[in-house]
């Protein structure tokens, strides 16, 4: 299966953005793009898996629970890159803290877990919006403006995160086949990230999407 993957990515062009957290200036270059396939490599085990269009294993996602409240996004070799946590506070729209690395078990206990990156928030729908989520900087407050926002529909993977002035940083698409353009469906597709955006960040969010309107 992972050779099936690779070769699915090889039909995108991709170049690797500079090392950022989350935003760094637009500079002036190619998009990345990703190609996430929506399961573990680990047999019995949900998850994603992110492969470049060289077929180089980026990132990947391995959760061996169904409903959780913990998701961890790793490296090709496993070493964590961010940590999402649910918050516990019942609210009518789901919520997320996104940490940088791992939040290990022994500071949770004693809560003395790290400052959030950010904080991601579900949008209450209504029929006159398209918006999915807001993104903000640090932990949760009522009188933050978003830094960024997420729309469009997660079900038909074709979203976009735009920033403050309505920039486009980051967009979730179909995969087509190069040949035919057939749809590959819903469990593999894009993620195209914009220069000067953290893809890492990007896939964070897409995992978070994934609880939010699955």
């Amino acid at each position: 299966m992972f050779v099936f993957l690779k070769s699915l990515s090889r039909s995108v062009h991709q170049e690797e953005p500079e090392p950022a957290l989350i935003k760094k200036n637009i500079d002036e270059g190619e998009c990345t793009a990703l190609t996430v396939w929506r399961k573990s490599l680990v047999i019995c085990c949900n998850g994603f898996t992110v492969i470049d269009s060289d077929g180089n294993l980026v990132y990947r996602v391995d959760n061996y629970v169904g409903s959780c409240h913990e998701l961890i996004l790793m490296d090709g070799s496993g070493k964590s890159i961010f940590t999402m946590r649910r918050r516990k506070k019942l609210t009518v729209a789901d919520s997320w803290h996104v940490f940088e690395g791992e939040v290990d078990e022994c500071s949770r206990r004693k809560k003395l877990s790290k400052r959030p990156v950010c904080y991601v928030k579900k949008h209450t729908m209504s029929i006159s919006s398209n918006v999915l989520a807001y993104v903000y900087y640090g932990g949760a407050s009522s009188n933050k403006r978003y830094a960024y926002t997420v729309e469009g529909s997660y079900a038909n993977r074709s979203c976009k995160v735009l920033d403050e002035s309505r920039r486009v940083v980051a967009e979730i698409k179909r995969k087509e086949a190069a040949i035919g353009g057939v749809s590959f469906g819903v469990e593999v597709f894009l993620l195209i990230v914009h220069p000067g955006f953290d893809a890492a960040f990007a896939m964070a969010l897409v995992l978070l999407l994934d609880q939010m309107f699955s």
